[in-house]
């Protein structure tokens, strides 16, 4: 099922060892970028399973995957073949979150997480992208460009995970005036965030189950 029926309902979401993650695997093995992974990286192929969590069932096939190496580094685990990008949860954070986006928002992305591990703050990292993409040094993302974030609980034994969706659409420089949306948020239903930047997406996160 899709994104939305999945949150609406707030159910489980298996993951697989989808097709392609072996050769994803030879590559990671010949490389040495996974000798010595510490305990609490997972293997590739439940990285897999984790960022597909994310994904909108119509298109997890192709989707490109990208995890984490033991040093902590981002490296694809699987080549894609649609304009989706999905990223398994960070081992180095606490709660279980991963997320899928269009192909278009990853030099932003990965730009965020270059940023961060450089030590730069939270806002630091919003000021830094916003300037670089006014200045054409950093491309903005398509218009309309939405990311998928799944946040919730995962289990490494059966390999499903908990929690629900939300959705992030990005339109550049869009305003209220320009969308016709409140800057209140309000769950179940969407709001415009960062009006009038580079940054500027609609927000929509589902109700919370009673």
């Amino acid at each position: 099922m899709e994104g939305l029926t999945l949150e609406a309902r707030g159910c489980h979401r298996t993951g697989g060892f989808t097709r392609g993650a072996r050769g994803a695997l030879a590559v990671l093995a010949v490389s040495g970028a996974w000798r010595g992974a510490s305990p609490q990286v997972a293997n590739p192929d439940e990285q897999i399973a984790q960022a597909l969590v994310a994904a909108p069932e119509d298109m997890a096939e192709g989707a490109r995957i990208l995890g984490y190496a033991a040093d902590g580094s981002v490296v694809e685990l699987r080549r894609g073949s649609n304009d989706l990008v999905c990223l398994a949860s960070n081992p180095a954070r606490e709660r279980f979150s991963s997320a899928c986006y269009h192909a278009s928002l990853e030099p932003y992305f990965a730009r965020g997480r270059e940023l961060d591990a450089d030590g730069v703050s939270h806002e630091e990292r919003y000021r830094i992208r916003y300037e670089e993409m006014e200045a054409g040094t950093l491309p903005m993302p398509a218009m309309s460009a939405t990311q998928y974030i799944f946040d919730g609980t995962w289990d490494s034994g059966s390999r499903t995970a908990e929690g629900r969706v939300r959705w992030v659409i990005y339109i550049p420089g869009a305003t209220p005036g320009s969308t016709g949306l409140s800057l209140q948020p309000r769950e179940g239903g969407p709001w415009l965030m960062f009006p009038g930047t580079p940054g500027a997406h609609i927000m929509i996160v589902p109700p919370r189950r009673r």
